[in-house]
C-alpha cells in the first residue's frame, strides 16, 4: 500500500498479514503502540517489527524458482 505524507511510516498489522489481509494501523502516542481497528491487535513498534519479520518468511522465496528435477 502506498503511504501519504512524510508522516510516522505505516506498520501492516501483523495478525492480519497472517491471513493475507493488508490492514495498515494507527499509532497511538499517548500510548506509544500501534493498533489495528480489524482485529484489535495491540503493540509497541518492537513487537510489531519481530511479528511481521516472522509473517515475511512465509514470502521469502516467492520469487525462487525450484527445479525438482522431474524432466
Amino acid at each position: 500500500m502506498a503511504q501519504a505524507g512524510k508522516g510516522r511510516l505505516n506498520y501492516r498489522c501483523p495478525i492480519c498479514f497472517m491471513r493475507d489481509l493488508d490492514i495498515d494501523m494507527f499509532y497511538d502516542k499517548d500510548k506509544d503502540e500501534y493498533y489495528c481497528i480489524r482485529c484489535q491487535y495491540v503493540g509497541n513498534e518492537a513487537d510489531v517489527l519481530r511479528r511481521n519479520e516472522i509473517v515475511r518468511q512465509k514470502y521469502g522465496a516467492m520469487m525462487k524458482r525450484f527445479d525438482f528435477g522431474l524432466d
